[in-house]
Formats: C-alpha cells, structure tokens, sequence
C-alpha cells in the first residue's frame, strides 16, 4: 500500500485523545476502566481505514473494539471514519505496532483477534513478518484469554495457504475455512475496503476462523 503523506495528520490524531488512546501502555491489564464496562474486548490488527473495526462496533454494541494501526497516514482516515459514525463508546485506535501488543496488553486482556488483508510478505526470507507467522500466533495467545479465536480474511492464496499451514502447526483448531467467502455471503459479514476492491473484480476472499485449544 502506498503511503500519502498528510502533514495535518498528526494534530488532528493528538487533538482526539478519546479515540486514539495516547499513552495505551498504562491501561495495560485495565482496558475495562477505559471502556467503563466489562464487556468483551476484540482488536483488529491493522486496523488500516477503519471501515471494518466501525461496522463491527456498531453492530455489537456489546463488544468493545480496538483497532491497531501504525501509519499516521492510514490511522488518520480510521479516525474520521470513527468520528463520522459517532456515538461509538465501544470503540478506541492505537497507533502502535502490532508487534509490540505485549506492550499494552496482557493475558486475558483480549478476548478476539481480528486479522484482515495483511500484507502477504511473499518473500520467503521475510516470513516472519506475516501476522499468522509462528511468532504473532504465540503473541496473541499471549494476550488472549484461553480458547480464543483468530478471525482472518485476505485476497492473496499464497498467504490463506500458509496462515493455515501456520495455525495447524502451532496446534489451532482450523474451522470454518471459506474459499470463496461471497459466493455465500454472511448476513453478519462486514467488509474492509480492501475486501470491496477486490470482491467487485471477482477476486475470491478467503477467510478462516482458528481457535486457540
């Protein structure tokens, strides 16, 4: 994804602290005295323009949301999108890394991750970097509470082929594999902007639900 650079990003992010948290490492252990309820607390990582983590909050009042993205530029647009959908007390940013979630969160802190159109990193010496790599799947059980699920949806094969491969290794419980997600669309199915793309051209989305066990 190519970068726009926008230099009002900044201060417009900072002049919302309400939404995208600021100093998210001292709730760390606390996200329910943020949300002021108890609910169940699901985070996307790599949140990128929001539309997906917006739907969701909206439709499940009872969840609380997190959307994790890193650019100024990309978090910016999730911003006025949260903004634009207000009232949303069910739903926070953070512009952080999605590798340092350990940083914010703690065990049980978590109760679903969310993964959706992460880049494929197709070179194999940059494996590591994909979000369903060994080392990510070890970082969300380490946030998430005992039997929890990763929800993840993508256009690229290459990577829905390894991300299964990876889950199975790590000894997740695969269910619910689609291989062609809008050929059956789900009433409750909420679409990213990438997802709309690519289905308009046909292109099949691919999406798995992997339990922690």
């Amino acid at each position: 994804m190519r970068l726009r650079h926008k230099p009002w990003a900044d201060d417009f992010i900072i002049a919302h602290p309400e939404i995208v948290i600021p100093n998210p490492e001292d709730l760390k252990g606390k996200w329910n005295t943020e949300f002021k309820n108890n609910n169940p607390l699901h985070i996307e990582v790599g949140t990128g323009k929001g539309q997906f983590i917006t739907g969701m909050a909206k439709q499940n009042p009872a969840i609380n949301y997190i959307g994790i993205e890193l650019y100024d530029s990309v978090i910016v647009s999730a911003l006025e999108n949260v903004l634009a959908a207000q009232p949303l007390p069910n739903l926070r940013l953070l512009k952080v890394n999605g590798a340092d979630l350990a940083k914010y969160f703690e065990k049980n802190d978590v109760d679903r991750v969310y993964l959706n159109f992460s880049d494929p990193w197709p070179k194999i010496r940059h494996a590591k970097r994909r979000l369903t790599h060994e080392v990510f799947l070890k970082l969300y059980e380490s946030i998430l509470v005992d039997n929890a699920e990763i929800h993840f949806k993508t256009d690229n094969r290459g990577l829905f082929e390894y991300s299964l491969i990876s889950m199975s290794a790590y000894g997740m419980l695969i269910k619910d594999v689609s291989l062609d997600l809008h050929a059956n669309m789900p009433e409750d199915n909420i679409m990213t902007e990438y997802e709309e793309k690519f289905s308009a051209k046909g292109q099949p989305i691919y999406r798995v639900e992997a339990k922690y066990v």
